[in-house]
């Protein structure tokens, strides 16, 4: 089975971001590691997370849904922010304020483009600003 490599740091901004710094292939033998690893740590409390994107190669249609999985638990687990929140979040109007994505190659780059995930995640260039961001 492939592995996604996920190490994690924490940064402070406004609030303590969790950056899960990823290596590999984002794909349907890696996201349910993925899915796994955020959920772990949205239970134990992280609300703000970064998922580096540097180190991945490529993003499938499994690797889509599992940030779209980690986007809705976060929403979830977050009472500040409401149903109409993420109604304008999903039309585009509003970006998740606690998932953001950092430095995705332009293959990666693109598929994020092409699905949609530019309009409801804010993609980041550098860590600093992404961490400001929060």
């Amino acid at each position: 089975m492939e592995e996604l490599e996920i190490s994690v740091s924490q940064e402070q901004g406004r609030a303590p971001v969790t950056i899960f710094h990823l290596k590999g292939r984002m794909n349907l033998g890696t996201a349910e590691q993925l899915q796994a690893r955020a959920q772990e740590t949205v239970q134990a409390g992280a609300r703000y997370l970064l998922l580096d994107l540097t180190g991945v190669q490529s993003l499938t249609s499994a690797g889509l849904r599992a940030i779209h999985q980690i986007y809705q638990l976060l929403r979830d687990a977050s009472t500040a922010e409401g149903d109409e929140a993420a109604r304008k979040a999903q039309a585009g109007a509003l970006k998740s304020p606690h998932l953001k994505l950092l430095n995705p190659t332009p293959e990666v780059r693109r598929v994020l483009q092409i699905a949609g995930f530019d309009m409801f995640l804010e993609v980041h260039d550098n860590l600093k600003d992404a961490i400001v961001s929060f």
